[in-house]
């Protein structure tokens, strides 16, 4: 005869778990780790050519413009109103009204990847004219690069819920797509000051 085993009961644990307490949350934790290290080495990249060069942007070559980056970035910092609207119905399990912050924040999404596209000429210098030119397209492309990214994951998350296939999972997804979108717009904020404000202040 085999020997009793030991078994625990999980039947009351729930189905559906937010936060840290998810599987997917860590693997978008550890996207979050990787591409903001990226990030991080661009801006140390920028400021160790900083030292190189003086005048600074180098040669004849004019600060960036800042009208259409600072709308770009006023875009950013307002679609994260919508993505905490979805992941809080998210939390509450409301189908409605993760559908309808998810189709808002893609609206807003949609205009800041738009806006982003069309920023590369504001920094009046070319990807391959000098170091400093490489460094400033390579922040912002790799930048736009995650924008395009979160917002192809959020169409599909959309297309799950407004087609009617949405299981309990679903929400978690829908949170977790929010929290990504959260880190993606506010790392932005300190490489904007970087890359428009320290050729002027510094």
């Amino acid at each position: 005869m085999s020997e009793p085993r030991a078994v625990i009961d999980v039947s009351g644990l729930p189905d559906v778990a937010f936060g840290s307490k998810n599987a997917v949350w860590w693997g978008t934790l550890g996207f979050m780790l990787i591409e903001g290290s990226t990030l991080a080495i661009c801006a140390v990249t920028y400021f160790y050519l900083r030292r190189n060069f003086d005048p600074f942007p180098p040669g004849a070559t004019p600060p960036p413009d800042l009208p259409l980056p600072t709308l770009s970035l006023l875009a950013l910092l307002a679609s994260l109103a919508p993505a905490t609207l979805t992941s809080r119905a998210a939390k509450r399990f409301d189908a409605a009204g993760v559908r309808r912050w998810l189709a808002v924040g893609l609206v807003v999404m949609t205009a800041a990847v738009v806006l982003r596209a069309l920023e590369f000429p504001a920094l009046n210098t070319r990807w391959k004219s000098d170091a400093y030119g490489s460094i400033a397209w390579f922040t912002l492309g790799f930048h736009l690069s995650l924008l395009v990214v979160n917002l192809a994951e959020s169409v599909v998350i959309a297309a799950i819920f407004f087609l009617g296939r949405a299981e309990r999972k679903h929400f978690s997804d829908a949170a977790d797509d929010a929290c990504y979108w959260f880190f993606v717009v506010l790392v932005w904020v300190p490489l904007y000051v970087t890359v428009y404000l320290t050729p002027r202040f510094l």
